[in-house]
């Protein structure tokens, strides 16, 4: 059974991405989790309101002025969302992908939830912090749809999709992805990319058909075998080239609202990872 007790959740002040904050409010209220609400204080922040050191630091409000700036610019939902979810606020200084990492070692956090770009943090996220963050904890990572932010709506979670690669440290991807499945009720895709079939020759390239069928029988079989071993009873997809490139396909076919993906140290996409995040118009768990 699935359990996320204590979500960590790293916010940008005054530039605060609202969506992965209704994320977060969606799958707190679900597992009835503490949100520990992070703010890694920085020049902008400062002149943004944010007191210095001392008494003034310590009755700052991370929360109130957050839904304070969410409510100025129309987003009247954050408040009742947040409503009866225990939060605890952190202020922290220095760096910003260590005191993510710290905190949630510290805290004892079941997932890090954060955007993956942006103004955040003084830094592009997704080239910086984020593949920091991703790159020194064990703890699973949520990081949000890699588009423009947009007034945030009401996000649920029906389908699924997993990206499976055949090594002994994706299962934990697959077991996260299952049990989030049977938790909301959401349909379960899972997704493995082939090494490319299209070959060069003389007029342009061609598809090589047996080169092919090898392979996508060769990936069936081990899609197979490896549902069997857990349990599980999933839709396939298996397609071949890019591997963003194709994962965002499947996500659109799949009308996936979900990507779990193997992206740590040793994981069978970490290559991949974060230009995955960056392809794929919805949020990813990095396991």
């Amino acid at each position: 059974m699935l359990r996320i007790k204590k979500i960590l959740l790293p916010v940008d002040f005054p530039n605060t991405a609202l969506r992965v904050i209704h994320q977060a409010a969606t799958l707190a209220h679900h597992f009835h989790s503490q949100i520990v609400m992070l703010h890694v204080v920085t020049p902008e922040s400062r002149a943004a309101g944010v007191p210095e050191e001392g008494p003034g630091l310590a009755g700052w409000d991370l929360l109130t002025e957050i839904t304070r700036g969410a409510e100025r610019n129309r987003d009247e939902s954050l408040g009742p969302e947040l409503a009866g979810l225990p939060i605890q606020r952190v202020l922290a200084n220095g760096d910003a992908a260590q005191a993510i990492v710290q905190t949630a070692q510290e805290e004892g956090a079941d997932l890090i939830m954060m955007p993956s770009h942006g103004s955040a943090f003084s830094q592009f996220l997704l080239g910086s912090v984020t593949a920091k963050v991703l790159n020194g904890t064990e703890c699973p990572v949520w990081t949000d749809a890699h588009v423009e932010e947009s007034p945030a709506q009401e996000f649920a979670i029906r389908n699924i999709l997993c990206a499976v690669d055949f090594n002994s440290h994706n299962r934990a991807a697959v077991s996260w992805a299952a049990q989030m499945a049977a938790e909301f009720g959401a349909h379960l895709t899972l997704a493995h990319v082939t090494a490319g079939v299209e070959l060069w020759g003389p007029g342009g390239s061609y598809v090589d058909v047996r080169w092919k069928e090898e392979l996508v029988t060769d990936a069936s079989e081990h899609i197979e075998e490896l549902q069997k071993d857990m349990g599980l009873k999933a839709e396939v997809f298996i397609g071949s080239g890019d591997v963003p490139e194709v994962l965002s396909q499947a996500v659109k076919q799949t009308k996936a609202d979900l990507l779990v993906n193997q992206c740590q140290p040793y994981g069978g996409h970490l290559r991949h990872g974060y230009a995955i995040i960056c392809a794929v118009p919805i949020p990813v768990l990095n396991m």
